[in-house]
């Protein structure tokens, strides 16, 4: 007998189907449960380059702090503002790097009452957070601008070779600002589309 409940089946309810309700890996990545696109590839990657950007000044600052120890240690010689330098690139550091954890939401967090809260209220407080995170760091950026158009009116020097502050100052207002920019999108995100944080963390990171 060729039929029976042995004989795999090639047609009827068991027929592998190609079209329909399955849909391929990278839609489902890129699609909510109710179909709406979640994923913004050339805004996860604008988001990523801010991330690089302050990877690369804790790379500097790590570099340029060995580098001054082993001179100073071996050689009894320093480079010249290493000092000014270090603090001026390790605040620069600092603001860029507060532009990727606030929009990841992996700052230090007390999740004693979001625990205890349902679904629909852990998103409310998610939300109020954002909003009030994003609120004061607008002010702490248009401060910190205040503060980079002061600096550049007294023509603060460094000690050694006499480089403007005010160029440092504005690198770390533009972090900042990266801040800023990428609240807003954690915060329009949340509340249109919550997906998108958790599949733009994904997509934001290159694979090989």
């Amino acid at each position: 007998m060729t039929g029976g409940a042995g004989t795999p089946r090639t047609g009827g309810a068991g027929t592998p189907r190609t079209g329909g309700s399955d849909a391929s890996p990278a839609q489902g990545a890129a699609q909510s449960p109710s179909g709406d696109a979640v994923a913004h590839p050339a805004l996860d990657r604008f988001i990523h380059a801010i991330e690089v950007a302050a990877a690369w000044f804790l790379a500097v600052v790590t570099a340029l702090t060995f580098v001054s120890v082993i001179l100073r240690y071996f050689f009894t010689w320093q480079i010249p503002d290493t000092y000014d330098i270090g603090r001026l690139l390790l605040a620069t550091l600092i603001f860029w790097g507060m532009a990727g954890t606030g929009y990841r939401g992996e700052h230090i967090t007390v999740d004693l009452v979001w625990a205890a809260l349902g679904r629909r209220w852990q998103r409310a407080l998610d939300v109020f957070a954002s909003a009030l995170t994003l609120f004061a760091m607008t002010a702490f950026a248009i401060m910190m601008g205040s503060k980079v158009l002061d600096t550049r009116a007294e023509n603060v020097l460094t000690f050694d070779l006499r480089q403007p502050v005010w160029i440092y100052y504005a690198l770390a207002w533009l972090g900042l600002v990266a801040a800023v920019l990428l609240l807003a999108i954690r915060l329009y995100r949340l509340l249109l589309h919550p997906r998108a944080l958790e599949v733009g963390a994904r997509a934001s990171v290159p694979t090989e």
